[in-house]
């Protein structure tokens, strides 16, 4: 028994583009984040991945970028993928934020989030009991995520990586990949990212059906 994760940021969102911080804010794809979804599905069509199986956090911005991947399967909804809770720094101008959240930013392995702000190693720790759950599926999975939250199961894959993902710039619709051979995971590899990348099918790593 095997399967392929591929693991997505969400599309774009009002607020994402107004660099505000959004948490658990429940705010729909906006034209570019529609844009983006469809991009990323055609790429996946044109590679002859198709999906058997489509998580997704209950936020509408995932789910709707989950439907746009994978038209016509059903979205399996799981509250462990939603987005980490920012607390009372929920909707901060991220061009202007608060002194406690710089110094966060700053060092993300050694300085704990802000009071009121969900802790780091909880988002990792909901994050691998979601992965954990995907033992025993068969075939190609995509989960549907935010951008922490994805962190966190980047996190999780990849021992010894001691938080270098948290400062990682993970653009929207980016998406990694990770393979369970029966036993194990492997460390997930980079397959696109609009941060740093140009679409194209050589991001796309192809399987046989």
């Amino acid at each position: 028994m095997s399967s392929r994760i591929y693991i997505i940021r969400h599309g774009q969102t009002e607020m994402n583009s107004r660099k505000v911080l959004q948490g658990r804010s429940d705010l729909p794809l906006n034209a570019a984040g529609i844009s983006q979804a469809e991009e990323t599905a055609a790429l996946f069509v044109r590679m002859g991945i198709i999906f058997d199986r489509v998580f997704s956090s209950p936020l509408i911005r995932a789910v709707r970028t989950a439907e746009l991947l994978a038209p016509g399967k059903p979205v399996e909804s799981d509250s462990r993928l939603i987005e980490m809770d920012y607390g009372p720094y929920e909707g901060m101008d991220l061009f202007d934020p608060a002194p406690e959240v710089i110094e966060f930013f700053r060092d993300f392995v050694n300085i704990p989030a802000p009071a009121g702000m969900e802790p780091l190693r909880s988002v990792v720790e909901r994050a691998g009991e979601f992965i954990e759950s995907l033992r025993g599926i068969d075939g190609n999975i995509l989960i549907s995520t935010h951008a922490i939250a994805m962190k966190g199961i980047l996190e999780y894959l990849t021992p010894g990586s001691d938080g270098a993902y948290w400062s990682k710039h993970i653009g929207n619709c980016a998406v990694f990949m990770t393979e369970y051979d029966g036993s194990g995971f492997s460390v997930p590899c980079e397959v696109f990212n609009p941060a740093n990348d140009i679409p194209g099918e050589k991001h796309i790593p192809r399987k046989e059906n």
